[in-house]
């Protein structure tokens, strides 16, 4: 019945797996049939805090108990709370625009390097340079600023003014006098797990300051403690003007935050959402929040980075034949694989043993787990993968 819904009620954007997940707890997850898994993918990226987890669901039902939404009409005391946790953790000086998802988030992003294009000066500036490889969303705009031009097919016209660096050290020769910004993963997700090299990050982003063009970065896969700190800028030790957020901040409820130091860039009527920032999402992201930074505050974190990486280590090293280097960082890593047809293979056979994991760009497993895994699950999810290559 259920895949008969799908196909007669649900339009057919995803080459869905033939799982239905019923239930979870951390890093397992069980589906309807009852058969269970270690998650490795933690709905790419989004449940940060795992499965079922007590303290975000004390949290989430406390305030649905009260209220759910109002409306950005009002003060909403969990968005301002929220904000300044945000900003705080950041170590930046920025104000936080809320809305539901990463593509609203970058929209957002692209609307302030529009209007600082448009108010700094002549001559009006508006063209702003993304990476080849790079995604940033599904909407029209965020998906223009995407450099895969396989991802452009059907959709056009788009809006103009998006330029494609083939790597980041083409981006200081695309630069002109409409130069408004630069938009960056610093680690590539869909794009492969691919990190960017810090010192040349560092040199762009001086440079960028330099011209008065904006450094924007999409930390929406990246933030929220999944690369080891708050934000993968932090590691990279920049200060970007403008900073995505939403994946792993509200551990599955919808939310998304474009922060910028341009603390003036926006007037009323220029931007908004009417669910964005609202009861729910922030009051899950709040909790969501603090028990992130008590894990880091603690070295539990750090520690179980280290312990992921290593395992994933063990597991690549015992397999030379087939996985040719180690890319990404945190918990957001990968395994380059020999062959693009061998890692759907491997896929396949993780998902028949117990355990899920992700596909990136071309020819890399991805695996993006709960940061609240534990060393057993860990353990257990390895043992399964080990059991998934036997069964190639």
């Amino acid at each position: 019945m259920m895949t008969t819904n799908f196909e007669n009620y649900v339009l057919p954007t995803y080459a869905r797996q033939p799982i239905s997940f019923v239930e979870g707890k951390n890093a397992l997850l069980i589906d309807s049939e009852g058969k269970e898994y270690i998650d490795f993918a933690a709905g790419i990226a989004v449940c940060s805090v795992g499965h079922g987890n007590d303290r975000l669901t004390k949290a989430i039902c406390d305030q649905v108990s009260k209220l759910i939404h109002v409306s950005n009409l009002y003060y909403i005391e969990p968005q301002a709370a929220c904000a300044k946790k945000i900003v705080e953790l950041s170590g930046y000086t920025m104000k936080c625009f809320f809305g539901n998802s990463g593509a609203e988030a970058n929209e957002g992003a692209i609307k302030i390097a529009r209007k600082f294009g448009e108010v700094d000066g002549e001559p009006k500036r508006y063209k702003i340079i993304t990476l080849e490889n790079s995604f940033h969303g599904r909407t029209i705009t965020a998906l223009k600023a995407t450099g895969q031009e396989s991802m452009h097919n059907y959709f056009g016209p788009f809006p103009d003014g998006f330029v494609y660096a083939k790597n980041i050290d083409e981006i200081e020769s695309l630069l002109d006098e409409h130069t408004v910004a630069v938009m960056i993963e610093l680690v590539q997700g869909e794009g492969g797990v691919q990190p960017l090299d810090r010192a040349k990050v560092q040199a762009l982003a001086a440079l960028l300051k330099s011209r008065n063009v904006l450094l924007m970065v999409d930390e929406v896969q990246t933030g929220i403690y999944r690369t080891g700190e708050f934000l993968a800028s932090n590691l990279y030790g920049i200060e970007p003007d403008v900073i995505t957020l939403a994946k792993g901040l509200g551990g599955g409820v919808p939310i998304g935050v474009v922060m910028t130091n341009r603390l003036d860039i926006f007037a009323p009527g220029d931007h908004g959402s009417t669910f964005g920032g609202n009861y729910l999402s922030t009051a899950a992201a709040n909790e969501v929040l603090d028990i992130l930074d008590e894990m880091k505050q603690s070295g539990e974190l750090d520690e179980m980075l280290m312990y992921f990486e290593k395992s994933l280590n063990t597991f690549a090293s015992a397999h030379p034949a087939l996985f040719l280097s180690h890319v990404g960082l945190g918990l957001m890593r990968g395994l380059r694989v020999c062959d693009a047809e061998i890692l759907g293979k491997i896929i396949n056979s993780a998902r028949n043993n117990g355990v899920i994991v992700l596909k990136a760009g071309r020819n890399t497993l991805r695996f993006l787990p709960p940061l609240t895994i534990t060393k057993a699950d860990i353990d257990e999810g390895f043992a399964r993968l080990e059991k998934a290559m036997s069964a190639l």
